[in-house]
C-alpha cells in the first residue's frame, strides 16, 4: 500500500511551552485509510494534525526536530499553500477557517482561491452540494446557522478542494446527536471515495465502524495501537484507565437525545404541549418543591420587533416569532440541571437571556423572595461560553482565574487549579493551551466568580473522560454549596454522572423538566 503520511521520530515544542508536545513520534498512514487519534486532553493529537497540514512549523513556530513527508514532499521545506491541494482540515471551531458571511461563498471559497475557471467551480460547487445533501443551507448566512450546520458547511469547503488526505479535529464536540450522524454519513462517504482519513476526536461512539486503525496518544507518545476490531473489544473499565470516553451510548440516553432533542420534528403532542397556551404547567413539569428560582415572563427575538415584547398578552402568532417564550419556570436550587435539545434549538439562547447577556430580553428572575431584572441579572449569575476564546482575557492561567475574584485568594486560586489539573499551567498564556485546557480555565473562572447562578454552555466538549469526570465532581460541589449549575450539554456520560434534572427545549420553549432517568 502506497504511503502518504510519514512522520519520523519528530519531536516539538511550541514557543514559550516549557515542554514538548509530542516526543519521539513515528507514524506512517497509507493510501485510503480512516485513523483514529484519541487519548486525553494536551496529549498531542493537535499536534500530530498540524504536522500533517504544515501548521507547524510554518504557523505554530517552536523547537522541532525529525521530518514530517505528505505524498513524498517534506513539510517543512514547501510552502504551506503547496499543500492546499493535497490536504484538508476541518477544525474543532468551524467559524475559524470560514472566509466567507454566507454558504454558497465558503463552499467555493477554495476552488476560487487556487484559480479555478467560473464553469469549473460551479460544476465543483454543485457536486459537493449534492454529495452532502446541503441544498438546504444554500443561501444563507454563516452567522445564523447552528454548530451542526457549520460543521457541514466546514466539511463541504473543504471536500470542494477535492484533497488526498482529510484531517478533523474534534469534529463532534459541539454537535447533537442528529449532527454527529451526519457528520458519521459524511465521512463514510469519503471513505468509500478512497479519501485517507486522520480524526482526532475524545467522542469514540460514532467512528468505531468507520476507522481502520486507532492510535491513542499519551504525554507526547504514541502509547498504544489497535485495529478496530481490537479497538470495538475494548470494555468502559479499560476506556476508563486509559481516560477515554466509552464506545458506545447506553440507550436511555440515545433515546432522550435523539427523540426529544434530535432528528425528527417533534411528536403532535409534544409539539402541541409547547406551542399551545403558554402556562408552565403545560411547558414543564416543575420540581416538586416551589421554593426554587422562579423565572418568569422570559421572551426573546432574533428578529428585533421591540413591538411584541412590550405586548401585554402573548397570542400563538406571537409565539412564532419569538426565540425564547417561557411564560414561567421554576428551577429547583442547589441542582444540577442538563439543558438538553437539538443544535439551534435555543440552549445556548436561554442560558444567554438567564445571564443578562441578551439585553433585549424580558423576564423576572426571583430568589429568596427578591426579584431580579435587566442588568441585576448579571450579577446574580456567570456563564462560560461554547467559544471559550471570548472569555479569556489575560497572560496567564492564574491571572484569568483571579480577575474573577471579588477579591484575590491566591491560595483558594491554587486549590482551584490543582483540582482541574492547571497547576502546572499557572504561568502559561490561555491562547497558548488546546481547547481542553482552555475549558477548564473557563470552567475555573466560573468557580471562582462566586454567583448563584452558574451556567455552562457545553462545558466538556473538548474534554477526555478523565476532565469530564472532574468538572462533573466539580459541578456536583457547587451545587452541594448552593449553587445553582444549569449545563447546555450533548453529553451523556456527564448527564449520567452529576445531573439532577433534564431540562427539554425545542423552538425556544420548555417541553419538560425531569429528574434524570425518568
Amino acid at each position: 500500500m502506497e504511503t502518504v503520511v510519514d512522520i519520523r521520530n519528530v519531536t516539538h515544542k511550541y514557543k514559550g511551552a516549557g515542554e514538548d508536545s509530542i516526543e519521539g513520534v513515528s507514524l506512517s498512514v497509507t493510501k485510503g485509510e480512516t485513523l483514529l487519534l484519541c487519548g486525553a486532553s494536551g496529549s498531542g493529537k493537535t499536534s500530530v494534525i498540524r504536522l500533517i497540514n504544515g501548521l507547524i512549523p510554518h504557523y505554530y513556530h517552536g523547537e522541532m526536530s525529525g521530518d514530517v513527508l505528505v505524498k513524498d514532499l517534506e513539510v517543512g521545506k514547501i510552502e504551506l499553500y503547496e499543500l492546499a491541494g493535497i490536504v484538508g482540515t476541518v477544525f474543532q471551531n468551524p467559524r475559524s477557517q470560514f472566509f466567507s458571511v454566507d454558504t454558497d461563498g465558503e463552499i467555493v471559497f477554495g476552488p476560487e482561491n487556487i484559480g479555478l475557471a467560473p464553469e469549473a467551480i460551479l460544476d465543483r460547487k454543485n457536486m459537493i452540494v449534492d454529495q452532502m445533501d446541503l441544498t438546504k443551507l444554500l443561501g444563507r448566512s454563516l452567522f445564523e446557522l447552528s454548530g451542526g450546520e457549520k460543521q457541514r458547511i466546514a466539511c463541504a469547503s473543504v471536500a470542494a478542494l477535492l484533497p488526498e488526505i482529510i484531517l478533523l479535529d474534534e469534529p463532534s464536540s459541539n454537535l447533537d446527536f442528529e449532527a454527529i450522524e451526519k457528520l458519521h454519513e459524511i465521512i463514510r462517504e469519503w471513505k468509500e471515495q478512497g479519501k485517507t482519513i486522520i480524526i482526532s476526536e475524545h467522542r469514540l461512539w460514532y467512528l468505531k465502524d468507520l476507522v481502520d486503525r486507532v492510535i491513542y496518544m499519551d504525554d507526547g507518545r504514541i502509547a498504544h495501537e489497535w485495529t478496530r476490531e481490537e479497538f470495538s473489544a475494548l470494555s468502559e473499565s479499560e476506556t476508563k484507565a486509559l481516560k477515554l470516553r466509552p464506545t458506545s451510548v447506553k440507550e436511555h440516553f440515545s433515546q432522550i437525545f435523539s427523540e426529544e432533542g434530535g432528528s425528527g420534528e417533534a411528536s403532535s403532542a409534544g409539539e402541541a404541549a409547547g406551542r399551545s397556551a403558554f402556562r408552565a404547567e403545560e411547558n414543564a413539569a416543575p420540581p416538586a418543591s416551589r421554593d426554587g428560582i422562579k423565572l418568569k415572563d422570559f421572551y426573546f427575538s432574533y428578529q428585533h420587533k421591540p413591538y411584541v415584547l412590550w405586548k401585554q398578552k402573548f397570542t400563538e402568532a406571537d409565539g412564532d416569532a419569538l426565540s425564547l417564550c417561557i411564560p414561567e419556570l421554576v428551577l429547583p436550587k442547589g441542582k444540577v440541571i442538563a439543558v438538553v435539545g437539538r443544535n439551534g434549538t435555543g440552549k445556548s439562547t436561554f442560558l444567554r437571556c438567564v445571564c443578562g447577556l441578551e439585553k433585549d430580553c424580558t423576564g423576572t428572575i426571583g430568589i429568596d423572595g427578591k426579584e431580579y431584572k435587566g442588568k441585576r441579572r448579571i450579577g446574580l449569575s456567570y456563564m462560560v461560553m461554547q467559544d471559550v476564546n471570548h472569555q479569556l482575557f489575560t497572560d496567564s492561567v492564574e491571572s484569568e482565574i483571579l480577575l474573577s475574584m471579588k477579591e484575590k485568594e491566591e491560595k483558594r486560586c491554587s486549590e482551584i487549579m490543582d483540582t482541574l489539573g492547571l497547576l502546572s499551567y499557572k504561568e502559561t498564556h490561555p491562547m497558548a493551551l488546546s481547547g481542553g485546557q482552555k475549558q477548564r480555565v473557563a470552567i475555573a473562572s466560573a468557580i471562582s466568580a462566586g454567583a448563584q447562578i452558574l451556567l455552562f454552555d457545553e462545558p466538556t466538549s473538548g474534554l477526555d473522560y478523565a476532565h469530564m469526570e472532574k468538572v462533573g465532581v466539580l459541578l456536583r460541589r457547587l451545587a452541594a454549596s448552593g449553587k445553582t449549575v444549569l449545563v447546555s450539554t450533548h453529553d451523556p456520560e456527564l448527564i449520567e454522572q452529576c445531573c439532577d434534572y433534564e431540562l427539554y427545549i425545542r423552538k425556544g420553549r420548555v417541553i419538560s423538566l425531569k429528574e434524570t432517568g425518568s
